[in-house]
């Protein structure tokens, strides 16, 4: 603990010069002062943790209007009173005021060397109450940003004829903040969105890290997209490209090493051909719901850098076909990498717990087969709820 510096107005010299050498010892730096004037000054000048004044200084009638003169200061400090033994009436009046914590003087002045004890936990418990304030003031700002970051995400998705689509984001679970739950805030999205009337468009994003530069990486990628979506590229490849080629000059986005990745694609609702690109997204999933074979819609070698390392990447366009009773499952890593309380974090949900998930849900809608895949993951935790933001894409050709 730094040293605590303390300001006590007193009524009684001699009792005064006992509890300057008492306190002026250990990491504590008492200054007296027997003049009201005087303390007055002093509290007014700031920078101590704690003051400490006779309720009966400079005298009985004058100690309330100093004591609510130094209450209305709006830097003041911790204020412990000392009340003379029968005088309770009097500090009741102090403490309806607002006193934080009082002592009583007993004639023998044994008291004084109860002062150093109370006003060390006086200044346990504003630390206390400041960290409790802080850790709250910290939860406003979480969910102000996550709220921030939940504005990116649509709320209503179209269907296009023949097909049904559910999505989710959730951010990365609860965990304890002082003694309030939080939701933390971070950098998944997902969108998906008509091009024009022949294409669909699907993607999800996670920037690295948490909070509120995750957050505003995320935004700045969610502006660029819907700012250039009209723009006329050739594939997917070329789109994805560009996209990095602006977040690689961003300083928002990659300041200290700093990153996105992207799974994005187009859906040609009449062909039923899915063009996609990865830019360090993990690979799609297609279900057949007739075979119930799932398997992945390229090599793991397909998914091209992240975002905003390299800005003259070259990314690559992917085709696959999305035949009649099967579904699409685009996904952000807090999906599969998911693991166990106080478990190895190699041990994780993993591909294999998606693939066993989706294999049942064939008679499920997609709705309900996008819950129990979130079901399944966080379960797989083991109650510890998953550690980062999962985003999620499921389409379904009927």
């Amino acid at each position: 603990m730094d040293e605590i510096k303390v300001l006590i107005g007193w009524d009684d010299a001699a009792e005064a010069e006992t509890i300057e050498l008492i306190l002026n010892v250990n990491g504590m730096a008492a200054v007296i002062a027997t003049d009201a004037e005087d303390f007055r000054a002093k509290a007014g000048a700031g920078g101590w943790d704690v003051l400490v004044m006779s309720l009966s200084f400079p005298t009985h009638e004058n100690a309330f209007p100093l004591f609510e003169s130094l209450m209305a200061d709006e830097s003041k400090a911790t204020i412990i009173g000392a009340w003379h033994q029968g005088d309770i009436v009097h500090l009741a009046k102090f403490i309806s005021a607002g006193l934080y914590s009082h002592l009583m003087r007993d004639e023998e002045g044994s008291f004084i060397m109860l002062l150093r004890s109370m006003i060390e936990a006086a200044m346990a418990g504003v630390q206390a109450q400041r960290a409790r304030l802080l850790a709250e003031r910290l939860r406003e700002e979480v969910d102000s940003v996550r709220r921030l970051q939940e504005n990116v995400i649509p709320q209503n998705l179209p269907e296009p004829s023949g097909y049904a689509i559910a999505a989710r984001y959730e951010p990365s679970q609860i965990r304890l903040l002082g003694s309030n739950p939080v939701a933390m805030a971070g950098g998944d999205y997902y969108d998906v969105f008509q091009m024009d009337a022949s294409n669909l468009i699907l993607l999800v994003g996670d920037a690295s890290g948490h909070g509120v530069k995750a957050c505003m990486s995320i935004m700045t990628m969610h502006t660029l997209i819907r700012m250039i979506r009209s723009s006329q590229f050739s594939n997917t490849a070329d789109f994805v490209a560009e996209i990095n080629r602006s977040l690689s000059a961003n300083q928002i986005v990659h300041d200290e090493g700093g990153f996105i990745t992207l799974l994005y694609s187009t859906l040609d609702v009449a062909k039923h051909r899915l063009a996609w690109t990865s830019a360090g997204a993990p690979i799609p999933l297609l279900q057949n719901l007739k075979t119930n074979e799932i398997k992945l819609v390229g090599e793991d070698d397909d998914g091209g850098l992240p975002l905003a390392i390299d800005e003259d990447w070259e990314y690559q366009s992917k085709f696959i076909d999305i035949p009649e009773h099967s579904r699409l499952l685009i996904y952000t890593d807090g999906l599969d990498e998911a693991f166990p309380q106080n478990g190895n974090e190699d041990t994780q949900f993993g591909l294999d717990g998606i693939i066993n998930s989706l294999k049942n849900t064939v008679n499920l809608t997609v709705e309900q087969a996008l819950q129990k895949l979130f079901d399944d993951s966080n379960n797989f935790t083991q109650g510890a709820g998953r550690t980062d933001d999962t985003s999620v894409v499921l389409l379904e050709r009927k």
